[in-house]
């Protein structure tokens, strides 16, 4: 121990100036590369950038910078630090193998902060679930479902299949099909329909809904009957405009019937 400390003694007094060169470059590059990060944040943030965005860019250029000076701070000690810069590639690459998934959400997470096919608050489908985005983070982001699960869903699967954003255009198409039987006049069916679809605030005049047959089924003809609403009121209109649909068409005697089957039955004997 003392051998040692002997040493150090020795290699402070021949190259004290030198090793105190290293540490003020260190502690001030260190600074100085705090303060720039910090900085492109807040040019980031009144450029209105994303959020996530910014606090990316900033710890990205704090880790850059950083990177810089301790290899500046090495050299002044007299580190070869190209021999340095080859480890450090190979340490780089040795651990970009090993995390090669992770690596694959960052990279997913940073597309996605640029190009946006979502924000905060909008509903979509990605990733095989249907949610709120609650939050969008470097490797995962967060969606909470309409059952109240909170669902972490890596970034990468994200991007790697569709993307449905059911907020973005500001208006959603409600779709439901009812079914009237053929001896009811289609004509006063499509008025009762309209007219339920007229009283319901929360239904859009433009585009204005549609009543239509679509398809003329084994036991009933079927209208289609399509609504456009705001999407936060999707599933209030889906529901109500369903029930209401039926109280109006029994209301004047217009039925919705069930399937049937006519059986013939045959006597041999006869």
């Amino acid at each position: 121990m003392d051998a040692i400390l002997q040493k150090m003694y020795e290699y402070l007094a021949e190259n004290g100036m030198m090793v105190l060169h290293a540490l003020v470059i260190f502690v001030i590059g260190r600074w100085v590369a705090k303060v720039v990060a910090q900085l492109v944040e807040k040019v980031l943030l009144k450029s209105r950038v994303d959020k996530t965005l910014a606090k990316f860019t900033r710890n990205l250029t704090q880790i850059s910078l950083l990177a810089f000076v301790v290899i500046a701070a090495l050299s002044k000690l007299g580190v070869e630090t190209a021999q340095f810069a080859v480890v450090i590639g190979a340490a780089g690459l040795a651990i970009g193998l090993a995390l090669q998934g992770s690596l694959a959400n960052f990279a997913s997470g940073f597309l996605m902060i640029i190009f946006r096919p979502f924000k905060v608050g909008d509903l979509v489908e990605a990733g095989g679930i249907t949610g709120t985005v609650e939050d969008i983070q470097i490797f995962n982001t967060v969606i909470h479902t309409p059952d109240n699960v909170r669902a972490i869903i890596p970034n990468a699967q994200i991007t790697g299949g569709n993307i449905l954003n059911y907020a973005v255009n500001g208006k959603r198409r409600v779709d439901l099909v009812v079914g009237i039987s053929y001896e009811d006049d289609i004509g006063k069916a499509k008025s009762v329909i309209q007219s339920v679809l007229a009283g319901d605030e929360r239904i859009l005049k433009d585009p204005s809904p549609t009543v239509a047959v679509i398809e003329l089924g084994d036991s009933s003809v079927n209208l289609v009957v399509r609504p456009w609403v705001k999407p936060a009121d999707y599933w209030d209109v889906y529901f109500d405009a369903t029930e209401r649909v039926k109280i109006g068409l029994d209301e004047n005697g217009i039925s919705i019937p069930y399937p049937q089957r006519d059986i013939h039955i045959k006597n041999k004997g006869a």
